[in-house]
């Protein structure tokens, strides 16, 4: 390979790579691309669209035609060797996110300790690490708005909630001593309660607004409105969505904690649950789950029949590595935290429910 083709191939490789500097100009589209990767595959009408992937600080790119940059500098920005060189922050296992009203993506690190926080609209980045005064996160697995402008967060290992302001200042922290090991949290906004899954104490925790337990819904079991050892949460349209991990099932719950349905079963098959965990729904009633296990996301109507997997094992576009959270925002894409991969994977609907029904 000649030097000059050898420069071009280092220089592709690092503008696909995002190399940035700490003035953020430019901010990922997360829009698919013409001819780009679709679901289902084969030639049949398309209903998902790969839009991209968040990794860290590196989406967002520095702008440097007027100060000097080179192809030198640029060739040691990707094999390292610049002395001083910036370090760019990028997700290693994230577990859970979402967009919040500003249009922020938010995703929950749980091995980096924090909070990442993607301004696509704003065009910046910020890490939130603080749980409190002098304290920081443990072991945090997802994240709700709290109806205000600011975030309640889990962290498991600490057995709380993390309240944060709206720019990522520590506000309190609540559930010691009421929580074993909290995860999946979601907020209904009607009410202001919020619900925490207990993993270990197989139930869900209910707190009003001062973070105060109100109720307890559930207790281990495999009757309806019972649950074994349940994970991520989702509340939409007055239901609760549980993802009732080790039943192999996802039920939706009342405001009452009553079963209003129930699906999903152990199996070798694709479209059965061995682990689901992040469960989310999409702007028309649809349902995503991920089936952490078999590393696929799955798309169920609001009955609970498959629609649509997508994905697989592996570290390509569309593929998945141990999958925590998704969730979606109201611009019909769909968020995956590929926790072993890395990255948050993002999903565009390209269609409508009732349009994939009468196909």
């Amino acid at each position: 390979m000649s030097v000059v083709v050898g420069l071009a191939v280092v220089l592709s490789v690092a503008i696909a790579a995002g190399c940035t500097g700490p003035d953020y100009t430019v901010a990922p589209a997360l829009e698919p691309v013409d001819q780009g990767l679709v679901w289902p595959g084969g030639g049949e009408t398309a209903r998902y669209a790969y839009a991209g992937t968040l990794i860290g600080e590196q989406n967002f790119i520095q702008e440097d035609a007027d100060d000097g940059l080179t192809v030198e500098k640029t060739l040691k920005w990707i094999v390292g060797l610049a002395i001083g060189e910036r370090r760019y922050r990028e997700l290693q296992r994230p577990t859970g996110g979402i967009v919040d009203a500003r249009g922020r993506v938010l995703v929950v690190d749980a091995s980096r300790r924090s909070i990442f926080v993607f301004d696509i609209k704003g065009i910046g980045f910020q890490e939130w690490r603080n749980a409190g005064p002098d304290a920081g996160f443990v072991l945090p697995v997802a994240i709700a708005e709290d109806g205000s402008g600011g975030f309640l967060v889990t962290d498991s290992e600490r057995a709380e909630v993390v309240h944060l302001a709206g720019d990522g200042q520590p506000l309190n922290r609540f559930g010691k001593g009421v929580l074993l090991r909290p995860t999946g949290i979601a907020r209904d906004p009607a009410t202001g309660l919020t619900y925490v899954a207990d993993t270990a104490a197989h139930d869900l925790k209910v707190f009003d607004a001062s973070g105060v337990l109100v109720d307890t819904v559930g207790a281990v079991g495999k009757e309806s409105g019972r649950f074994n050892t349940p994970t991520h949460l989702a509340f939409k349209d007055d239901r609760l969505y549980v993802a009732d991990t080790l039943n192999f099932r996802v039920q939706v719950l009342d405001r009452a904690g009553d079963g209003k349905l129930s699906f999903g079963e152990l199996g070798l098959f694709v479209g059965n649950m061995t682990r689901p965990k992040g469960i989310a729904v999409g702007r028309d009633g649809r349902i995503y789950v991920v089936e952490s296990y078999y590393d696929h996301l799955l798309v169920y109507d609001e009955q609970g029949q498959l629609l649509l997997p997508i994905g697989g094992t592996g570290s390509r576009l569309g593929e998945f590595y141990l999958p925590s959270g998704v969730w979606t925002d109201n611009e019909g894409r769909v968020f995956v935290a590929d926790m072993f991969n890395g990255r948050v994977s993002v999903f565009k609907e390209l269609t409508a429910i009732e349009e994939a029904d009468a196909s």
